[in-house]
């Protein structure tokens, strides 16, 4: 590559950084770090000549300070609150689906280096890669910036979410109490059936009822069997309760 091409490439990096610099809302000291950052592996296997390492460390990174900046914010901010519901809150802050939801509010995906093959089949959508992108950048941000800085960010991404997830009971297990109501009343364990899978590969969503002797109680959506499942056995509590609302 002629040295006036290069030169023009890296003027184009550093002003994609500069964007994301600003959706963040923090300014950078090592540009290699956020760069590093945003460097997936299928990127490295289609340009050899390039040094530069993947994220793969920096999301190891990422997700020990996720878990505990994200864990001190849930033992501060709710001081009523056990072990258990922390630790299950902890956990639904910190899914690859919430994660994901971070990194398209970032829009980490425009600023991805991707392989060729991997952007053209989604990747820059996809919820596993923009998940470990998030935690790789968190982990940047946190060698670049500190603990300080790194909490505040988290915590203003963190702080909206867990009111939705309060407010709609998204960390309990749906299916499991749905189970002990179903057993309590029917004594029957309720069954999780797929009955709708649409999408392309990269990206299905798959529809799930759950069904209880010869009754469908609830239907949901989810990127796996598992979150339609349990969104489906949201919709089944719900209308548990109603009906014993009903019976009384």
């Amino acid at each position: 590559m002629p040295f006036w091409q290069f030169e023009n490439l890296q003027l184009d990096m550093d002003e994609n950084l500069t964007t994301l610099e600003n959706t963040i809302g923090l300014k950078f000291n090592d540009y290699s770090l956020l760069t590093r950052a945003l460097t997936h592996r299928s990127y490295l296997n289609e340009n050899s000549e390039h040094t530069l390492e993947d994220n793969e460390r920096l999301e190891f990174l990422g997700d020990a300070v996720l878990d505990f900046v994200v864990g001190a914010y849930l033992y501060n901010r709710l001081p009523e609150v056990d072990e258990g519901e922390l630790t299950s809150l902890r956990a639904a802050l910190v899914r690859a689906n919430t994660l994901a939801g971070f990194a398209r509010a970032w829009e980490l995906g425009r600023f991805l280096r991707l392989g060729v093959g991997e952007s053209e089949s989604g990747g820059r959508e996809r919820t596993p890669i923009l998940c470990a992108t998030f935690e790789a950048v968190i982990g940047a941000i946190y060698l670049d910036k500190g603990l300080p800085t790194t909490q505040s960010l988290v915590e203003k991404l963190v702080g909206p979410t867990l009111v939705t997830i309060l407010d709609e009971s998204l960390h309990k297990d749906a299916k499991s109490e749905f189970q002990v109501w179903a057993q309590a009343r029917y004594n029957i364990t309720p069954h999780y059936e797929v009955v709708e899978t649409s999408g392309p590969d990269h990206a299905k969503v798959f529809t799930v009822q759950v069904v209880v002797g010869d009754q469908t109680w609830g239907r949901g959506e989810g990127r796996s069997k598992q979150t339609a499942a349990q969104a489906a056995a949201r919709v089944a509590l719900a209308a548990a309760e109603q009906y014993d609302e009903e019976v009384v």
